[in-house]
């Protein structure tokens, strides 16, 4: 008999898990990035999935723990949540549940979680974790409480593969690494897939067109960003459109940053986008911006004008590189 998927589901809460929820495998983590590694344990979830005709499930926390416990000092996202469920969902999760992680939650026993969580909210069959994985209050529970109680509640446990691309694992902060120094090519790699920021095109200030360069702003909904300076895109929309007649992708050259140059102090970094040889109208449009390479970082001009000249290198530089490509 083979498993019918069910259909894509973000639960938000363990208030609103239903009887339909129940029999499940499940696995537990932040995701940051839904790279490499994390898609191979969510590819050992379906397999458990199909063995076991139920759905698979990626329980997920928001805030993420260390967001919770270190605030501000807290690394950046390499995805804000939007992107990380629908990630989760392009790798063959079938219900995405998200639990609020607050003084409640974190004052759990790791026994309490498993049993208000695992046994009592989900009633899972089987887990896919890493025997490293700690949860609970003060990272109490381990591999250990979970075979022991999986044993006498009816799920079974099972440890993940460490994956390893060019000689070290592939972790979300070796990602951020290979971002903040521009290695987008081993960022990449690590991820499967080019390192990607979606959003909303939004109206802006119009200061792009006044210097020369029309730029199509995405507000990333993010307090912090993994990158910050001028990079080369590949931009396209995430429903599969076209930008243009016969276009589904477009080069251009990004900014993203605090634009200090017009900004003051406490701006939340925004991601400007000049798109070569296009003059349409993209505004409520959701973009995805893939990073192919960084120009510059980002600096403080003294004038405007200083600003404009910049820009005008900055284009230049970038359709060199894609000339340079094919």
């Amino acid at each position: 008999m083979t498993r019918v998927a069910s259909a894509r589901e973000l639960i938000r809460g363990l208030h609103n898990l239903r009887p339909r929820h129940r029999g499940c495998v499940a696995t537990i983590g932040s995701f940051d990035g839904v790279h490499r590694g994390h898609q191979a344990i969510i590819e050992q979830l379906r397999r458990r999935a199909r063995e076991y005709q139920v759905p698979a499930v990626a329980i997920i926390f928001e805030p993420q723990p260390h967001e919770f416990f270190s605030a501000a000092k807290a690394p950046a996202r390499l995805m804000r949540f939007k992107e990380k469920v629908l990630a989760l969902f392009d790798a063959g999760v079938d219900r995405v549940l998200c639990l609020q992680f607050n003084k409640t939650l974190r004052s759990l026993s790791g026994e309490a979680f498993i049993r208000r969580i695992l046994v009592d909210g989900l009633q899972i069959r089987h887990l896919v974790v890493g025997d490293d994985f700690r949860f609970g209050c003060d990272r109490g529970g381990d591999y250990g409480l979970l075979q022991r109680l999986g044993a006498e509640a009816g799920f079974s446990v099972e440890d993940t593969a460490t994956v390893e691309i060019r000689g070290a694992r592939v972790s979300s902060t070796r990602i951020r690494a290979a971002l903040e120094r521009g290695d987008f090519e081993l960022a990449r790699a690590l991820l499967g897939r080019p390192y990607r920021i979606t959003g909303r095109v939004a109206p802006g200030r119009t200061l792009g067109r006044q210097l020369g360069a029309p730029t199509a702003n995405l507000r990333l909904r993010r307090f912090r960003s993994p990158l910050v300076g001028v990079y080369t895109v590949r931009v396209s929309a995430t429903d599969g459109s076209e930008l243009a007649p016969d276009c589904a992708s477009i080069n251009g050259v990004a900014n993203l940053g605090f634009r200090p140059t017009v900004e003051g102090e406490g701006a939340r970094p925004l991601l400007e986008v000049n798109l070569f040889d296009f003059d349409g109208d993209l505004y409520g449009r959701e973009l995805a911006v893939d990073f192919c390479h960084k120009l510059r970082d980002e600096v403080k001009f003294d004038s405007l004008d200083a600003l404009k000249v910049q820009i005008a290198r900055d284009i230049r530089d970038a359709q060199n590189w894609f000339l340079q490509r094919g």
